[in-house]
């Protein structure tokens, strides 16, 4: 019988769910436990295929609007965030609307606002498109904030007034691009207003940190995420410029292609921030029926941020 090849794990931690995330599903669950099924989630709650199903499963509807949601549901808003016009249109349908937006996603709509009414021009770095991105420009009016994407929309900028302006940033961008775009930005406009504590969330910033830590030790780095899970994605490409020579991110251990894995002695694994940690086990799980498996945890730092719910879900009477 012959003997598995061996393969050297390392385990990134912090990895996995983040207090924002934890916090949203929580809400979900909790409004199915106090209001019955169905409840109502616009977009989904977290980018994750294997949490939404999980959720689904428990009686949870999952809807890009609220056309059809029948007057006096209850509806919750997803992590990311939305535009205000959502609530707006909630209130008007009749709704019983949650909000499960991260803390941290409401202080960059906070600060959006502040700076707005204090008449300066917001500008917002982030990814187009994002459901994140959406909820922040949703938060003025159209035109109010500037979005940039990268270094060269950075330099090329164009402001009404240089010297009254102030940013904000996606929660989940990678911290070494944003430093970049950031330090543009400051180089141009040195009267910028910055955010009194930067916008990126301590959990992109430790995870992406983790894989930074181990990365140039590993042969090949596996990300758990969702394609469209943008703190994920940020994971792969700072495990390949950190100097390890592949990475790929994948949702679940069903879509790896062992090939891959040729030549491959050492391999890092981490997961996004809206990944559980029972898809990294059945990664590691699949992986010890074609490899004789070693694992080493290198953790970086501990996490203790926690989030409440909602008073709505709190107070028995509502």
């Amino acid at each position: 019988m012959m003997s598995k090849p061996v393969l050297n794990i390392h385990l990134a931690g912090p990895r996995g769910f983040c207090a924002g995330v934890e916090r949203a599903i929580s809400i979900v669950e909790t409004a199915l436990e106090k209001y019955g099924a169905p409840v109502y989630v616009r977009h989904e709650i977290v980018h994750n295929r294997f949490v939404v199903d999980s959720l689904r499963k428990k009686g949870a509807v999952f809807v890009e609007d609220l056309e059809g949601i029948p007057q006096h549901a209850h509806v919750i808003f997803s992590a990311h965030g939305v535009p205000k016009s959502i609530p707006e249109k909630a209130n008007r349908k009749k709704l019983n609307h949650i909000d499960a937006t991260c803390p941290l996603v409401t202080k960059v709509h906070i600060d959006a606002k502040r700076h707005n009414k204090n008449n300066k021009t917001v500008i917002l770095v982030g990814h187009a498109g994002h459901p994140e991105v959406v909820g922040t420009l949703g938060q003025l009016s159209e035109g109010e904030i500037l979005l940039i994407e990268n270094k060269e929309q950075a330099e090329n900028l164009q402001v009404p007034d240089e010297n009254n302006l102030a940013f904000v940033t996606q929660t989940t961008l990678s911290v070494d691009d944003t430093k970049e775009i950031i330090a543009i930005l400051k180089r141009r406009f040195p009267n910028i207003v910055a955010p009194f504590k930067e916008d990126i969330c301590y959990a992109t910033t430790n995870r992406q940190t983790a894989v930074k830590a181990i990365s140039s030790e590993c042969d090949a780095f596996i990300v758990i995420g969702a394609k469209n899970s943008s703190n994920s994605n940020r994971l792969a490409e700072v495990a390949k410029a950190s100097g390890c020579p592949k990475s790929i991110l994948i949702a679940r251990a069903s879509e790896l292609d062992f090939n891959w894995l040729g030549n491959v002695k050492t391999l890092g694994v981490t997961a996004g921030a809206s990944a559980p940690e029972i898809l990294v086990q059945e990664l590691i799980q699949t992986l010890s029926e074609e490899f004789e498996i070693t694992l080493k945890e290198l953790s970086q730092v501990s996490e203790k941020v926690h989030f409440s719910l909602p008073n709505t879900l709190l107070n028995k009477n509502s």
